[in-house]
């Protein structure tokens, strides 16, 4: 593993999550000023995933094909631009162009994922994708307070804030990042590069283990992204909880998840088998979304927390962790970008469902329906992932053979 590239790429992260996380709660408040009523607000802030669920793929497979660094360089020089013109905005739609531009260009954390597995062998890449799952949180525990703070001279100095910020990691890439698919690598990659066509990333959803690592992804995602977009919502109907408060709560599972993949993750692959361990957690999920969808009392809410924290930290890094382990060298970046936008399509689908699920039905409905689904992965995990004859080759330190092209 190289410790000098790996902590690079996890300040890239850090420094690019706390920029977009600086104006995401900002969002609703900044689009009211132009009489975007509540739909449009949804929209707005869904076409971010939307654009997103584009761009990952696309982004990741260049990068099999020309290098992290310049893909990094791009999406970097995308969101730049993007919160320029979030910060120039006169006008609804100049908001919804930011939003598009950056969902197109923002998918790097897939990218960063596939550095990652680039300078770090197969024994320590759970760990390294846990430093990056790290660093993602600590954005987001940052970002939207940092936000917050900045918002009181306006909408405008958070999103000028954060294309600054971007404009600094653009440089730190440019003078300090090195590419990490070297010359050698790239030598050794005897088998053609794979192309940059929809059918390619078809291709790779259709194979068995790692079309099974994708439809979990999915499921899970959308389980635990329903708990990500309604909470607020839920904790206002049930338990009357302030912005303040709420934010106590969402901030106590940043900082659990903090530490989850930055210290548990690389500890537990260390002694566990990846395949028991994402078995074990979409149980501790389901039972964690049960416990939430039943909480009788906020101090109840704040011990669920912990589970649910730890569950979806372990499946965040560890589904990442076995597809980049579970296809050929030259097409990890695509395939962490495919998965990019599963999660992406999770993020625009949750938010309606749970909200009609929490207004229609009651408060436990969310949770209930994230429990109910998390049972069915359960079973689907443990038929199609568990003792998976692919796993076995994970040790071997040997890529799944896979075809390439499409």
């Amino acid at each position: 593993m190289n410790n000098k590239r790996l902590f690079s790429i996890i300040l890239v992260v850090f420094i690019d999550l706390l920029g977009f996380s600086l104006i995401l709660p900002l969002l609703p408040y900044y689009a009211e000023t132009f009489s975007a009523n509540q739909t449009t607000t949804g929209i707005l802030i869904a076409s971010y995933a939307v654009m997103q669920l584009i761009g990952a793929p696309i982004l990741g497979r260049l990068s099999d094909r020309f290098g992290r660094r310049p893909v990094l360089l791009l999406s970097v020089f995308g969101t730049f631009l993007g919160f320029l013109l979030l910060g120039f905005a006169n006008s609804l739609w100049m908001l919804f162009a930011s939003r598009i531009l950056d969902g197109l260009t923002g998918g790097n954390l897939s990218v960063a994922q596939a550095y990652i597995s680039d300078v770090t062998d197969e024994k320590s890449r759970s760990k390294g994708l846990g430093m990056i799952g790290a660093a993602f949180g600590l954005g987001f525990i940052i970002g939207p307070v940092t936000g917050g703070l900045l918002s009181q001279w306006g909408y405008a100095v958070p999103a000028f804030a954060a294309a600054a910020i971007s404009f600094i990691n653009l440089i730190l890439i440019y003078a300090w990042l090195p590419e990490s698919l070297t010359e050698e690598k790239r030598s050794q990659m005897t088998e053609k590069r794979p192309a940059v066509t929809l059918n390619a990333l078809i291709v790779a959803f259709k194979r068995p283990f790692t079309g099974s690592i994708l439809i979990t992804r999915f499921f899970f995602g959308l389980a635990f992204a329903i708990f990500q977009t309604i909470f607020s919502l839920y904790a206002l109907a049930k338990f009357n909880l302030t912005a303040r408060d709420t934010g106590f709560v969402l901030t106590y599972v940043g900082v659990l998840s903090v530490i989850v993949q930055g210290f548990l993750v690389g500890r537990l692959t260390n002694r566990f088998r990846e395949d028991l361990l994402i078995t074990v957690s979409v149980v501790l999920m389901g039972i964690s979304l049960l416990g939430w969808a039943l909480a009788p009392s906020v101090l109840w809410l704040y011990i669920i927390m912990t589970p649910t924290a730890l569950s979806g930290g372990l499946l965040n890094t560890l589904l990442s962790s076995t597809l980049t382990k579970a296809v050929a060298p030259q097409e990890i970046g695509g395939i962490l970008g495919l998965s990019a936008a599963v999660e992406s399509s999770t993020r625009i689908i949750a938010p309606l469902l749970g909200g009609v699920l929490l207004q229609q039905v009651g408060t436990w409905a969310p949770g209930i329906f994230g429990a109910v689904v998390m049972v069915g992965v359960s079973v689907y995990v443990f038929i199609t992932i568990y003792n998976n004859p692919i796993v076995a080759t994970f040790k071997q330190n040997k890529p799944a053979p896979v075809p390439v092209s499409d």
